[in-house]
């Protein structure tokens, strides 16, 4: 008799929740930000041609201190002070506070980009649609635990195709690669059990809606 392969589900979950760790973590939604920032300034450095060299690395650190660093400061803060219970914020109510400090953050992000001129378009429809999802995450955090990770892959896939619109450029490998990352973060998600899978289609849904109310109301 010819030996029978045995798939054991077991042997392969370990290895599958530590890749989805992994992935959750660099693709944290407050890193959202500065990969879009750079990105940008990769694929369309026509708009910062204004700047110095100098004046794009401020503006780098800018962003990620205030979209990134900021708010993970604050949410420690938070968890040390015993205002939350952890800082991986898995209940609704641990995140509420949060929702509300990056929510500041994001609406500066926006309000500076709106008011300086050396600011690409593209940033200022960007920043207000992630504003904009703080606030309906917050809303929406007092009925399910919506995804933040979710949301922040909706958004990045959404701001890579209406930017190639916006600047009437086609890269198909950014946005294949866009739409990969979101189902790959996604799946990590919900390998990792921390949400339904209505978490995850609410999150997408509102990271998508964010960044279309950005182009529409922003520009």
């Amino acid at each position: 008799m010819e030996p029978t392969l045995v798939y054991d589900e077991d042997i392969y979950q370990p290895v599958l929740k530590v890749i989805a760790k992994i992935v959750s973590y660099v693709f944290h939604p407050l890193f959202i930000p500065p990969y879009i920032f750079l990105w940008l300034t990769l694929r369309f450095p026509i708009n910062f041609d204004d700047i110095t060299a100098a004046g794009l690395t401020f503006k780098t650190i800018s962003v990620f201190l205030n979209a990134s660093f900021f708010p993970a400061f604050a949410v420690f803060l938070l968890w040390r002070l015993k205002f939350i219970e952890s800082i991986f914020l898995r209940t609704q109510k641990d995140r509420i506070i949060p929702y509300i400090i990056t929510m500041i953050f994001y609406w500066w992000l926006w309000y500076l980009s709106r008011n300086f001129s050396d600011q690409p378009d593209a940033l200022k429809y960007f920043y207000f649609g992630i504003f904009l999802n703080t606030v309906f995450g917050l809303v929406i955090n007092n009925f399910i635990k919506i995804s933040m990770h979710a949301m922040g892959v909706g958004t990045l896939a959404t701001f890579v195709i209406l930017t190639c619109f916006h600047y009437q450029t086609f890269l198909g490998v950014d946005i294949t690669v866009a739409i990969l990352l979101a189902g790959i973060i996604c799946t990590a998600r919900m390998l990792l059990n921390h949400h339904s899978s209505a978490d995850i289609y609410v999150g997408l849904f509102i990271g998508i809606i964010g960044q279309l109310l950005g182009v529409w109301i922003a520009l």
